[in-house]
């Protein structure tokens, strides 16, 4: 079947094949007009989360419709979970998937082998649905095109993967590797001290060992988003939906109380 339609590519491995950074917002709330404000921000992505935050695959569908207005990704962090919690997003045409806590090589190559189609992997096959363009899209192509265009994100945020670093990094059909550095702080017993010189020594260890086999490094924002791109980092969010809103809150109350008094 010819299609009629053409699939949209992700906008954050679109810039980084031409060498450019991308950047990224995080919404931990479950409203979709967040993905619009961030779009029409300019914002190259939106990560939005399942491991922390109770956002059902209603939610994510209308996150990810709204992404796709403003040619924005739409990147879901999964819960770790069966095989239909890493391809629900992925079905609903999210630009990418987020995999928290990785913690072994085996585990890098079972999620590849989940939500990666032949001759990669061996993610259930559907075509039904937004992604496959619900059944519009010649099925050869269009797993060759989810394949080539759709993000796979392994989270570092533990010591226990370092060992194994060189080879989880050489694992075909993983895009980017993400250093979490809230997370590792808390992992090595010193929650939210990002003055750690064993974060900085990881951090430096992760992005130098994803570009060593041609991944993209990705991080968040700490402890400045330019320090991270001077760095060398591909992929950088900063900001989230809840920390703008809490400082929004907070500085009109603190205007309120002085007015008072």
């Amino acid at each position: 079947m010819e299609s009629r339609f053409i699939p949209r590519k992700s906008r954050v491995l679109e810039k980084m094949r031409s060498g450019k950074p991308a950047l990224s917002y995080k919404s931990n709330l479950t409203c979709p007009r967040v993905a619009e404000i961030a779009g029409m921000a300019g914002f190259d992505a939106l990560w939005i989360c399942q491991e922390h935050v109770p956002t059902d695959g209603s939610a994510m569908e209308n996150f990810v419709r709204a992404g796709k207005a403003h040619d924005m990704d739409v990147i879901v962090r999964v819960p770790k979970g069966s095989y239909s919690d890493y391809i629900h997003p992925l079905e609903v045409d999210a630009a990418g998937i987020m995999i928290p806590h990785l913690m072994s090589l085996e585990e890098a190559e079972y999620i590849v082998h989940t939500v990666r189609y032949m001759p990669i992997g061996r993610r259930p096959l559907d075509g039904g649905n937004a992604d496959g363009l619900f059944c519009n899209m010649d099925c050869r192509e269009y797993t060759q095109f989810v394949n080539a265009n759709r993000l796979i994100i392994v989270q570092i945020e533990d010591p226990e993967p370092l060992k194994e670093l060189d080879r989880i990094c050489q694992v075909p059909g993983i895009d980017m590797i993400f250093f979490g550095p809230g997370d590792f702080s808390h992992s090595i017993g010193d929650v939210a001290n990002f003055a750690n010189p064993e974060i900085a020594r990881v951090r430096k260890l992760v992005l130098e060992t994803a570009h060593k086999y041609g991944k993209v490094a990705g991080t968040v924002s700490v402890p400045s988003l330019e320090g991270c791109l001077q760095e060398g980092f591909d992929f950088v969010n900063c900001g989230a939906d809840v920390c703008a809103i809490s400082a929004n809150c907070i500085e009109i109350v603190r205007k309120y109380n002085a007015a008072v008094k």
